[in-house]
């Protein structure tokens, strides 16, 4: 767990409860009242005290799985002599189990969960407590069902935190390592293309300048006429740069001028065929900045992971929506739930989900053996730029 906090609040509780179960020993009319007197004196709030007072000097000793096994002894004692604690012993282990199941995860919390239900069920079924018959079984059976379902829930609740918390983890590293790697390159690029080339051009127009005071105006205009060349191809190279950066580049480039002159360089990478079918949306930077990343990171998982040969990208307005739909004719996710809670490995996929929802979209991915198909929408409300205004 990544704070102690509800640990510590744990320990309080459980000894707030202990506290009150004394409290209501004595001032309650309650069977065999000098009996549970002890039990709750002797037992019940020394072991409150000594998990509170760990909990404050040793958090992580108090996940350890034996804390929830001694919880469970000191009910199991409780009843075996006071029978007639049969109820508010049951509310008890409910609580504990699903307490003890999201701190332990879902495999330890189920075992905990049916420890529970080996310990407590037979001391109600050979015991004498305040019911019997149908209705004991009855009450049984909602126990062992209620206790069961605490472990199994709050359990995989904790694996869905934790998943969620190393999807988030992975997702930072990631978008700091690409962050990374684009200054580098962009770094790289622009040193090695168009700085040297505009020292070259520099040049050039100087050798072009002489030629003229040397009254050479043919040789001046074939130096002009290279230097042209030369700057229409660094126009070029910028402008791959520029699709390149993908989402930081829209401020100049439209979503679908960014699929079209990048599909040559996906299909030369990746080994696809790619077909485009784009519908012009004036669309918010923000807006062409996801659905264009969320289009990359879905043909990419087709080249690398998929298999694919054949991959469509279609824009389109969908009643209220704007729709990118991305699919391809890999071998799809054999049975996963690629955006599933318990599914930690497909970063790039909650990436995918991460931008459509910066936008106010919806990510859904539709897969079988024959392929996979990727839907974002977002509200046009949302992703519209408004009349009049600069569009993406």
């Amino acid at each position: 767990m990544e704070s102690g906090a509800p640990v510590a609040w744990f320990g309080t509780l459980r000894l707030g409860i202990a506290v009150a179960g004394l409290v209501a020993v004595l001032v309650f009319d309650v069977p065999e009242r000098s009996s549970l007197l002890i039990l709750t004196a002797a037992v019940a709030l020394p072991w409150a005290v000594a998990i509170f007072v760990l909990v404050r000097r040793y958090p992580r000793l108090v996940l350890h799985p034996f804390i929830a096994v001694g919880d469970l002894l000191v009910l199991a004692l409780v009843e075996l002599v006071v029978p007639e604690t049969y109820a508010g012993v049951c509310f008890l282990v409910v609580f504990l189990v699903a307490v003890h199941a999201q701190f332990q995860g879902e495999q330890l919390g189920m075992a905990i969960a049916v420890l529970a239900v080996l310990v407590f069920v037979p001391i109600a079924a050979f015991g004498d407590p305040p019911v019997e018959g149908g209705l004991l079984a009855f009450y049984e059976v909602l126990f062992a069902a209620s206790v069961l379902a605490a472990g199994l829930f709050m359990g995989r609740l904790r694996a869905a935190e934790s998943t969620g918390r190393l999807r988030a983890r992975e997702l930072s590293r990631r978008v700091m390592e690409a962050e990374a790697e684009v200054r580098r390159r962009l770094a790289e690029s622009i040193h090695d293309g168009p700085v040297q080339e505009l020292i070259g051009l520099d040049m050039m127009l100087d050798a072009a300048r002489r030629a003229l005071e040397r009254d050479k105006p043919t040789r001046a205009i074939e130096i002009i006429e290279e230097a042209r060349h030369l700057t229409e191809r660094n126009i070029g190279a910028l402008r791959d740069e520029i699709v390149a950066l993908g989402p930081y580049a829209f401020d100049e480039l439209t979503v679908d001028v960014a699929l079209e002159q990048c599909m040559p360089t996906w299909q030369r990478r990746y080994g696809l065929e790619i077909g485009l079918t784009l519908e012009r949306v004036n669309l918010i930077n923000e807006a062409c900045g996801s659905l264009f990343g969320i289009a990359q990171e879905a043909v990419a998982n087709a080249g690398r992971h998929a298999h694919a040969k054949q991959v469509s990208i279609t824009i389109r307005t969908v009643d209220d929506d704007v729709e990118l739909r991305v699919s391809d004719d890999g071998v799809g996710f054999d049975g996963e739930q690629p955006l599933g809670p318990n599914e930690p490995g497909h970063i790039g996929l909650a990436t995918m989900q991460e931008r459509a929802e910066l936008i106010g979209g919806r990510l859904e991915i539709r897969s079988s053996p024959t392929g996979s198909t990727v839907i974002a929408r977002v509200p046009l409300k949302l992703a519209v730029e408004p009349t009049g205004a600069k569009s993406g």
